[in-house]
C-alpha cells in the first residue's frame, strides 16, 4: 500500500467518487462480516445503481453477466436472499474464502472502514488498495484501508450517504426519482439502522429521505414483514437463553447477557439470530447500557464478540469510546468489539469495568 493516512475523515466527495466509478467496467462491493440491514442495503443499492447506469437491469445484463457484484462474509440474516433477489452476490464462510484471483477495476467498501471487520478480505483488499473507495458513517476506522474515503459520521446510516452517490451515478436529482430497485435497499438500511425510525439518530434529513424513497415506490409494509416477521423458532429459544443469562449490574444501570456456542446449538439458532436482543433490555427504565457477549470458536481459536447499546439523555455513555478501548468501534450509542483469545467470563469482567468507569465519569 502507498497510503499511510491516519486521520479518519473524508478524502473525496460523492461527486468525485461517482466520477471515478462511472468508467469502471467491473466493480466488487464489500462490507463488514455478519452484515446487517445497512450493510446489505448500501451494498445492494450501489450494485444495482452501477448495473442500471451501464444500461443493464438491477441484476446486471443477459445471462450471468454483471458490471457489479456484492461480496458478503460470515453469518447472514435469514431474510437476506428475499432482499437481494437476483442481484449478483457471493457469500463466503470458513469453507469458502474470497477468490484472490479476482481483479476488478474498482472495489468499494461500504458501512465499515475497520480492519477488524474486514479480516476475511484484508489480504485481497491490500492488493487492490489503489483501486479502492470507501463509504461509511461510523465514528472511527482505519484510514489506510482506502485512499478514497467518503465519511459522514453524522449520517444515521451508510444508506443515507449512498442515496446521494446512487443519485449521481444515475443522473437523478432527487431520491424520489431513483428506480424502485435501488430505493428499496436504501430504505432498508435507513430503517434498520434507526430501529424503524425509533432511535435517537432520526433527524429531519432521515425522514425527508425516507419520504422520498417511499415516493420512489418502496413498499414499507412488505419490507418490514420481510425483515422483521421472519423469525425462526430457534431465535425465540436463543432469546430465552439470553434473557436467562441476564444480569443487572451497577445499580441496574448495566444489563449484560451472555451466549456461548452451546446456547446456539441447544436453541437450534445461528449467530445472526441474536440481532435486536439489546433493544429489549434497553426498555428497562434504569438501564443505561446493554451488553451482549457471544463466545464462539473459530479456526483461529475462541473469540468473544461484544455488542453494546446505550441510551441518550442524562448519564449518557459513549459506547464507541468504550469499544475503541477494546479494539473495536462503531457509533456513540451502538458499538462493538471482538476479543480474540479471550473467554467469555474474562471479556465480561473487562467490559463491565470499562462501562462502570464510563458511567462514573458521566455522573461526575
Amino acid at each position: 500500500m502507498t497510503e499511510t493516512a491516519s486521520v479518519w475523515e473524508s478524502s473525496a466527495t460523492a461527486a468525485e467518487i461517482a466520477a471515478w466509478l462511472k468508467p469502471k467496467r467491473s466493480v466488487v462491493v464489500v462490507t463488514h462480516g455478519k452484515p446487517d440491514g445497512d450493510a446489505l442495503g448500501s451494498s445492494l443499492a450501489l450494485v444495482r445503481a452501477l448495473n442500471i447506469a451501464a444500461g443493464g437491469s438491477a441484476a446486471g445484463f443477459s445471462g450471468v453477466a454483471s458490471r457489479a457484484e456484492a461480496w458478503y462474509a460470515g453469518p447472514m440474516p435469514g431474510w437476506w436472499k428475499a432482499v437481494a433477489l437476483d442481484s449478483k452476490c457471493r457469500h463466503f464462510d470458513e469453507h469458502h474464502a474470497p477468490p484472490s484471483s479476482v481483479e476488478p477495476d474498482a472495489v468499494v467498501i461500504v458501512d465499515t472502514g475497520s480492519w477488524s471487520q474486514l479480516l476475511d478480505y484484508r489480504p485481497w483488499i491490500d492488493h487492490q488498495h489503489e483501486r479502492t473507495a470507501l463509504v461509511d458513517h461510523h465514528l472511527s476506522g482505519n484510514a489506510e484501508v482506502s485512499p478514497r474515503r467518503l465519511i459522514e459520521t453524522t449520517a444515521a446510516a451508510a444508506c443515507e450517504i449512498m442515496a446521494g452517490l446512487c443519485g449521481r451515478l444515475l443522473g437523478v436529482g432527487s431520491p424520489a426519482d431513483l428506480p424502485r430497485e435501488v430505493a428499496e435497499p436504501l430504505y432498508l438500511g435507513l430503517a434498520t439502522d434507526t430501529g424503524w425510525f425509533r432511535h435517537s439518530n432520526v433527524t429531519p434529513a432521515v425522514m425527508r429521505l425516507a419520504a422520498d424513497l417511499l415516493e420512489a415506490g418502496v413498499d414499507h409494509e412488505r419490507l418490514i414483514e420481510t425483515v422483521e416477521f421472519r423469525d425462526r423458532p430457534g431465535r425465540l429459544r436463543l432469546l430465552s437463553r439470553a434473557l436467562g443469562s441476564l444480569e443487572l449490574l451497577d445499580d441496574d444501570r448495566i444489563a449484560v447477557m451472555a451466549l456461548g456456542e452451546k446456547d446456539f446449538e441447544k436453541a437450534g439458532a445461528h449467530p445472526g439470530d441474536s440481532g435486536g436482543f439489546l433493544d429489549i433490555v434497553k426498555t428497562v427504565e434504569t438501564v443505561r447500557v446493554g451488553v451482549l457477549l457471544t463466545e464462539l470458536k473459530t479456526p483461529d481459536g475462541v473469540v468473544t464478540k461484544i455488542s453494546m447499546r446505550s441510551k441518550g439523555g442524562a448519564g449518557f455513555v459513549d459506547v464507541n469510546v468504550v469499544a475503541q478501548s477494546l479494539g473495536g468501534g462503531g457509533h456513540a450509542q451502538a458499538a462493538g468489539a471482538r476479543m480474540v483469545g479471550v473467554r467469555l467470563a474474562d471479556a465480561k469482567a473487562t467490559v463491565v469495568n470499562a462501562l462502570q468507569a464510563a458511567l462514573d465519569g458521566a455522573d461526575a
